[in-house]
């Protein structure tokens, strides 16, 4: 079974927590903790490097190893995408270098689950230059 979870920022830069939050399982709520943590995290990187990005969208994703939810089912993978729209080309190697530092150095709850299975990262960064 594949779980996902999309996280998005605002056009000033603030995430939107997702509507419903409540209602989501505690298998989809590791999902959506990391996916935040990861746009925070990002959002700061970019801050630093002032850069404000037009769109931002963080999707998350993983397989479960059973069809249905159960207390016993485990992620087997997960899947992070990236979906970034920046003002300039110039951004471009900024906003890939955020990226991976995000992965691989600074989100926690990332660091945390690539330690429960494979974590792979997927990047879309569109400039409207």
């Amino acid at each position: 079974m594949k779980v996902t979870i999309t996280i998005e920022c605002d056009n000033k830069g603030k995430v939107i927590p997702q509507k419903g939050v409540e209602e989501l399982n505690p298998k989809e709520l590791l999902l959506y903790s990391a996916a935040y943590c990861a746009a925070l995290t990002l959002k700061g990187i970019l801050d630093k490097e002032q850069i404000s990005p037009k769109r931002l969208e963080i999707e998350m994703s993983g397989t479960l190893d059973t069809q249905t939810v159960t207390a016993k089912s485990i992620y087997t993978d997960f899947n992070i995408l990236y979906r970034i729209e920046c003002s300039a080309i110039t951004e471009q190697a900024k906003i890939g270098r955020a990226v991976r530092l995000t992965t691989e150095k600074y989100c926690g709850m990332l660091q945390m689950i690539s330690r429960i299975a494979t974590l792979t990262q997927e990047v879309a960064i569109v400039s409207t230059e």
